[in-house]
Formats: structure tokens, C-alpha cells, sequence
């Protein structure tokens, strides 16, 4: 199929700070959107200046500590003028073959939302084994149907302002797309350990809710026999109660889900998962002892104001 060079009646939201590396292909991959927002984190590099001269409409997001994060603050307050919006990070990329693929999809009134497949890439290569994928994520929807799960992870401090392992919860039909998102980050492996330095403080978060009985009527929720997120959920509730966590996720990953396939780059990245399940254990066991009230956060008057909606935002 040849792709056409036409706007597609969707409005993308890409969640941004300091990613002048990856902005520029993520840009370029979005041109046939109709429309793009950007929100910022108050980006110290060329973040914003790359946006705007590539079009995309930037906004700017004080995160306070509290609900809600990123997103759902960007669903709840930008004015899209599209009932479909496209949720792309900055170090993924649309294909023209799953651009004409979302053409067709949103014009179908049977669907509110659909699944979209990642091809993660690492160190240069496709780790195409060891569960990467295929990888679904749910990131196209009309945007008045879906909203990012709350967890009950905000209070905790140096996750960052945006949900990252959070799914959104779809009122109505979902579907899957063919084609596949492509994703890879453009910056250094210090910037991947930097970040899973931060999402091992959420995902200890997790296994202490999970351990400790946390109420998931308002989450997706574990399902056995559900979609693949509703499984991986079911299986996490398990997860967290086995021993020797750091070894199994290596010996799942490399072996069994023959990571090994993806050579050195499988090896490596075999390695830092272990060392990520890790991270989350001895943070786990450091909340433990606090009775779940580490690092947080004073909900006081000096606390940061919340964001205030888009027409008294500040635009850059």
C-alpha cells in the first residue's frame, strides 16, 4: 500500500522533557497527524524549540505530587480537536504502514480504541525474544472514552510525572493493530539506567500494594483468561511472592524465553532486568520496614499548586 501524503483526523500526545536526541524522528514519523501536542516537564535543552518548528503545539505541565499524572492531566484539559487521540513517546516512531493502518481503523463506530504493537530495540538491535514481544499497547482511542489507571503510586518520591506502567482503561471496544510502533531511544545507556533507577521506586510501590492487599477495583485488574494485560497482571500477583527474583527474571528472559536469540544486545539486556529486579526488592524491603510510608511526600500548604487547566497554562 503506498501511503499518502493527507493529515489523518487524529490528535497525537507526546509527553516530553529534555529529548532533543529523540524528538526530531519521533517529529518526522508524525507528520501525517493532524494535529500535535507536546506536553513539557519545563525541558532544560532544545526540546521545546525542535517542537514548535516541526509545528507541534507545546504545553507546559507542573506535576505536584499528587493525582493526576501527565497524561490523564493532558486528556482531562487539552483541547483536541479530534475525537482520537495518538499517545507516542518521544523515543517511538509511526511507520507510514501503520499510519495508513490508523486511517482505516478509526473510521470503524464499532471500536473506541485499539492496541498497538512496540518493536523495542536495544543497543541497535530488535529484541524480538525473551517476552519483548509482541509488546501491546493500548495508545490509540477517542479520548473521551479512556483515562490512565490510578495505582495508588503517586506518593512516592522520584517516579517522575508521568504514567509510565499505568494502561488505560477503555469504556467501550477495543481492537489490535497490524502493524508495528517502533521503539528506540536514541540517548545512552545511562539515561535507560537513570530512568529504570526511577521506575524501580514505582514498581516497589506495586509489589507492596500487591502484597499488602491493595483495592484494584479502579485498575484493569488480573484476569487469567483475559486480554494480555490482564494476564501479565494476574501473573505479577504471583510473581511477587516468589524467591530469587533477580535470577528468575534473567533465567525467564535468556532462557526460557530465548533472549539468548538476540545475541549480545539479549545477553546485556538479560542482565540489567536482573539487576532492575534487584533494584525493586531491596526497595521493596526499604518500605517494608517503614510500614509503606517511605519517602512521602507532605501534603502541606508549601506543596507546588496544581496544574491549572489549558487556558491558564503557560505556553511556550
Amino acid at each position: 500500500m503506498t501511503s499518502s501524503a493527507a493529515k489523518i483526523p487524529v490528535s497525537v500526545l507526546i509527553p516530553a522533557k529534555n529529548e532533543e536526541e529523540n524528538l526530531p524522528a519521533c517529529l518526522e514519523s508524525l507528520a501525517r497527524a493532524d494535529e500535535i501536542f507536546m506536553v513539557d516537564s519545563n525541558s532544560s535543552d532544545r526540546s521545546v524549540e525542535i517542537a514548535e518548528a516541526r509545528g507541534a503545539n507545546v504545553v507546559q505541565f507542573q506535576f505536584n505530587g499528587r493525582w493526576p499524572k501527565k497524561k490523564n492531566w493532558s486528556l482531562d484539559n487539552l483541547p483536541f480537536r479530534n475525537p482520537w487521540v495518538l499517545i507516542v513517546d518521544c523515543d517511538e516512531r509511526i511507520t507510514p504502514e501503520l499510519w495508513d493502518e490508523i486511517a482505516t481503523a478509526i473510521q470503524d463506530p464499532g471500536h473506541d480504541g485499539y492496541y498497538l504493537n512496540r518493536r523495542v530495540f536495544f543497543l541497535g538491535k530488535w529484541i524480538r525474544h525473551g517476552g519483548k514481544y509482541p509488546d501491546w499497547n493500548l495508545r490509540l482511542f477517542r479520548h473521551a472514552k479512556g483515562r490512565y489507571e490510578n495505582l495508588n503510586t503517586e506518593e512516592i518520591r522520584n517516579t517522575g510525572d508521568n504514567e509510565v506502567h499505568e494502561h488505560v482503561v477503555i469504556d467501550g471496544k477495543v481492537g489490535y493493530l497490524k502493524e508495528d510502533m517502533l521503539h528506540e531511544d536514541f540517548r545512552d545507556l545511562f539515561h535507560w539506567l537513570e530512568r529504570h533507577n526511577r521506575y524501580s521506586n514505582w514498581e516497589a510501590r506495586v509489589y507492596y500494594n500487591l502484597l499488602t492487599g491493595m483495592d484494584d477495583s479502579a485498575t484493569i485488574g488480573g484476569n487469567l483468561f483475559g486480554d494480555s494485560v490482564q494476564r501479565k497482571r494476574f501473573l505479577k500477583k504471583i510473581w511477587v511472592r516468589l524467591p530469587f527474583k533477580p535470577l528468575l527474571r534473567f533465567l525467564l528472559f535468556y532462557v526460557f524465553q530465548l533472549g539468548f536469540l538476540d545475541g549480545r544486545a539479549g545477553y546485556t539486556y538479560g542482565r540489567l532486568l536482573s539487576q532492575y529486579e534487584y533494584q525493586i526488592g531491596v526497595k521493596l524491603y526499604e518500605l517494608k520496614q517503614f510500614g509503606g510510608r517511605l519517602n512521602v511526600q507532605a501534603q502541606s500548604s508549601s506543596a507546588p499548586p496544581a496544574p491549572k487547566p489549558l487556558a491558564d497554562a503557560q505556553r511556550s
